[in-house]
């Protein structure tokens, strides 16, 4: 029996090669797609080297021929696009950049999916951050926390859409082709709607992969910012759950073709940037220094996901919890300082 195959675009970035590594262990053929414009990604791509058995191709998802002629030319059963602006500071200072890249390079692959490889699952990684800042939703701190006030298992797929920031137009519109790709065309789409993703090969920066970047400095001795009161609050999502919801639902296509889906910790997997600080305080015995800046253009206070509709679709549920996740993630840090001093 031949194995399956799938494509990841971004495949060099931190969810793309954290992806290569699960299907591959899991018995998939591998082909990875990147730019490597990314800090981080020639590491990654060299990181994925040294365990072989994966095909690489240097692929711009901006460049529309390349994309139609590649997909053509690479057989496979799945497409996971995971290639795109991470950043919603990025996308305030260039918005025609994020533009091209996540709004004009999702509906360039699914174009290639529809011309050239119709019968693919096509799933898309998206973000939380299409539902805005959701200021009619009423919060309150409690415990250091920002929290909903009646929204006792997060936000589900029911909330309003309403994009915020250049990221979230661009993210959100990416989102609704790939929902409405199925619909029109028929073509076996989901939509992943994450939240905050960490773990290990995460090169995080200021403004984006938090976790990673308060591990990283931790380790370094060098001081963060926090952008507002240090109490806003996401559900994180390790790295290698979120692989096993890729592959869930890919199994129980049947069910999630068309659909989209809230992907993250939970409410059991809540935490403030300050309990984060804290957590790597009592992990490593010594603290984080840092400071406080104003809020930034787009910065929900609280956003926590219901992943009930995951749950009951394709039968997911995170299994790593806050303070396993970060103590992996920290001693990956600490394996591989020299390679975030620049940073």
């Amino acid at each position: 029996m031949n194995a399956k195959r799938i494509l990841i675009t971004g495949g060099a970035g931190f969810i793309g090669c954290n992806a290569a590594r699960y299907f591959r262990k899991r018995g998939w053929e591998i082909v990875l797609w990147d730019n490597l414009s990314r800090s981080g990604g020639e590491s990654n791509l060299e990181w994925l080297r040294r365990q072989k058995d994966f095909e690489f191709r240097k692929i711009d998802v901006r460049d529309a021929a390349a994309v139609r002629v590649a997909l053509k030319e690479t057989p496979c059963e799945y497409v996971l696009h995971c290639a795109g602006q991470v950043a919603v500071t990025s996308s305030v200072s260039d918005p025609r950049e994020d533009f091209e890249i996540n709004l004009g390079g999702t509906f360039n692959l699914l174009e290639a999916v529809r011309l050239e490889r119709p019968d693919v699952f096509f799933l898309y990684t998206c973000t939380n951050k299409v539902y805005g800042g959701m200021e009619e939703t009423g919060i309150t701190q409690r415990g250091g926390r920002w929290e909903y006030e009646d929204l006792p298992h997060g936000v589900s797929e029911e909330q309003p859409l309403d994009f915020h920031s250049p990221y979230g137009c661009s993210k959100g519109g990416a989102d609704q082709y790939v929902r409405d790709y199925a619909r029109i065309y028929g073509l076996r789409t989901v939509s992943f709607r994450q939240s905050c993703i960490y773990g290990e090969r995460q090169f995080g920066i200021e403004d984006q992969g938090w976790v990673a970047w308060f591990t990283i400095a931790h380790a370094l001795k060098r001081a963060v910012t926090i952008f507002g009161d240090g109490c806003q609050t996401r559900d994180v999502l390790f790295a290698q759950d979120l692989c096993e919801a890729f592959e869930a639902a890919f199994e129980h296509s049947g069910k999630t073709v068309g659909q989209v889906y809230n992907v993250g910790g939970g409410p059991r997997n809540q935490m403030s940037l300050l309990e984060l600080i804290e957590l790597l305080r009592v992990q490593r015995r010594y603290p984080l220094e840092y400071a406080f800046a104003d809020w930034r253009p787009g910065d929900q206070r609280v956003f926590v996901a219901d992943i009930r509709k995951a749950e009951r679709d394709f039968g997911w549920r995170p299994r790593h919890s806050v303070a396993k996740g970060v103590e992996r993630l920290a001693i990956w840090v600490d394996a591989n300082l020299d390679e975030f001093r620049h940073l």
